[in-house]
C-alpha cells in the first residue's frame, strides 16, 4: 500500500473582517476570492470565519475569543492552515501561530505562492523570489523552523530554505542581485520590444481570470496557455495579428486582483512595460461577475499605479453567455434606480458611463468577435496612418 501522503490536499479554514471600509457583503465576497486563491493555489477551504472589528486586533488580527474558536476547529478537524485575507504584521504571525499551532498565511504570501507556482521563465521567476524577498525580510523571527519549511507543500514554495538565524544582510544581499538581474533581463526585453519595429501595439489588460488568455488565442490563432484559475498567466505574450491586411502586435499580460501585494506591483512593474509602451489597451472584464464594477476599478487604479497615462482604451465585456442579470436590493427598488435586467441595457449604462467604446462579447462561444476585430481595426487604423502615412493603399 502507498503510505505516501505528500500528495494530500491541504485544507484551509479563511478570515475576514467585517467593518465600516468592508461590510458584510464585500467581506463575503473577498472570502470567496480567497477561497479561489487557495484552489488555484491546491487547497481546499474548509470553513470561512468572519468578525466585526473597527480595526484589526493589534495581537492576533481577530478578538481573542474569536481566535479560541478557530483553535478549537483547526484543533478538531486537524486543519492544515488558516489563511487571513490582510496581510498580517511579524507580530501578529507569530502570535496567531502560537495560538493556532498550525501554518498561517496572509492574503499577501498566498499571492506570492501562486506566483511562485506558475513562474516560468527566467524573468517572471527572478520577479517572484524578488518580491518574496522582500516580503520575507520583516518577517525572519516566525516560528517556522528549517526542517519545517522542508516539508513543502502551500506558502513554502520560494526562495530556498530560510532559518530563523538566516542574517537580514543575507537576505539583502540577495535582494541586490535579483534587483541587478531583473536590470539585465529588462535591458533585454527593451531591447526586443526596440526590434519589433513601429508596428501599433496594443495590450490586454484587466482583472485575473477574466479571459485575457482565451481572447489572445482567439485573435491571434495561437495557443497562449488558459485556465479557469486566478493568474493563469504570469509572462507577457506578444504576437503579431493582422486584421484586414493591417497589422499590429498583440500582448497578454498578467491578471490583476485587489490587495495585490505592494512588493508584486514593484517587481512586476518592468512585465508590464508592455502596457506602458503600448498604443491602445483592451480592458476585458467578466461581465458575469457580480462584482465587475469593482474589479474595474481596480484595474483602473493599479493602471495608474504602473502606467500614469491615459491612453485609448476599448472596454470589452467578456463572458456574455454566463450573464445572469442582478436581482435589485431594497434601496434600488425604493429609490427607482434598477439594475440593467438584460444585455442590452447593460449596454447602454456602459455606453453612458465610460467615454471608451464598448463592445460585450463571449470569447469560448465566439459570439461577437467579428465586430470586435473591426473595433479594432477601425482604433489601430488611425494610429497606422499617422505613423505610417504613405502606406494608405492598406486600408
Amino acid at each position: 500500500m502507498n503510505t505516501d501522503t505528500s500528495t494530500k490536499q491541504e485544507t484551509a479554514v479563511l478570515i475576514g473582517l467585517i467593518n465600516q471600509g468592508q461590510d458584510e457583503d464585500r467581506a463575503r465576497e473577498y472570502l470567496n476570492e480567497l477561497a479561489f486563491l487557495a484552489k488555484t493555489a491546491g487547497a481546499f477551504t474548509v470553513r470561512k470565519y468572519y468578525q466585526r472589528l473597527d480595526r484589526p486586533d493589534t495581537r492576533t488580527f481577530i478578538g481573542s475569543g474569536k481566535i479560541e474558536e478557530v483553535a478549537a476547529y483547526v484543533k478538531e478537524h486537524k486543519v492544515s492552515m488558516v489563511i487571513f485575507d490582510d496581510e498580517l504584521t511579524p507580530t501578529q504571525l507569530r502570535n496567531i501561530e502560537r495560538i493556532l499551532s498550525c501554518k498561517i498565511l496572509d492574503r499577501s504570501n498566498l499571492i506570492l505562492d501562486i506566483f511562485a507556482n506558475r513562474a516560468r521563465t527566467a524573468h517572471a521567476r527572478a520577479q517572484v523570489e524578488l518580491a518574496q524577498y522582500q516580503y520575507l525580510l520583516p518577517r525572519l523571527t516566525r516560528m517556522w523552523t528549517h526542517l519545517e519549511r522542508q516539508r513543502g507543500g502551500i506558502g513554502m514554495r520560494g526562495p530556498g530554505e530560510t532559518e530563523i538565524e538566516t542574517d537580514r544582510r543575507v537576505i539583502r544581499d540577495k535582494i541586490s542581485r535579483l534587483k541587478v538581474k531583473l536590470k539585465t533581463i529588462d535591458k533585454q526585453k527593451a531591447t526586443q520590444r526596440k526590434n519589433r519595429g513601429k508596428l501599433v501595439r496594443v495590450a490586454l489588460v484587466g482583472y485575473t481570470n477574466v479571459g485575457k488568455s482565451t481572447l489572445m488565442n482567439l485573435l491571434t490563432k495561437s495557443e497562449v496557455f488558459a485556465e479557469n484559475k486566478l493568474f493563469a498567466t504570469l509572462d507577457t505574450t506578444v504576437r503579431k495579428v493582422v486584421v484586414e491586411n493591417l497589422p499590429f502586435l498583440l500582448s497578454d499580460t498578467v491578471g490583476f486582483i485587489r490587495k495585490l501585494p505592494h512588493q508584486l506591483v514593484e517587481s512586476f512593474k518592468s512585465t508590464l512595460d508592455e502596457v506602458r509602451e503600448s498604443d491602445v489597451l483592451v480592458h476585458v472584464v467578466d461581465i458575469s461577475h457580480p462584482s465587475h464594477e469593482a474589479q474595474i476599478e481596480v484595474v483602473d487604479k493599479t493602471l495608474k499605479e504602473i502606467a500614469d497615462t491615459d491612453k485609448p482604451t476599448l472596454m470589452v465585456f467578456n463572458k456574455i453567455d454566463q450573464y445572469q442579470p442582478r436581482e435589485p436590493d431594497p434601496d434600488e427598488i425604493e429609490s427607482g434606480e434598477l439594475p440593467a435586467s438584460n444585455l442590452e441595457e447593460l449596454s447602454s449604462y456602459w455606453a453612458a458611463r465610460t467615454h471608451y467604446p464598448c463592445i460585450f462579447i463571449s470569447a469560448t462561444e465566439k459570439a461577437n468577435i467579428p465586430e470586435l476585430r473591426q473595433l479594432l481595426y477601425d482604433n489601430i487604423k488611425n494610429i497606422h496612418a499617422q505613423r505610417f502615412p504613405y502606406n494608405h493603399f492598406l486600408y
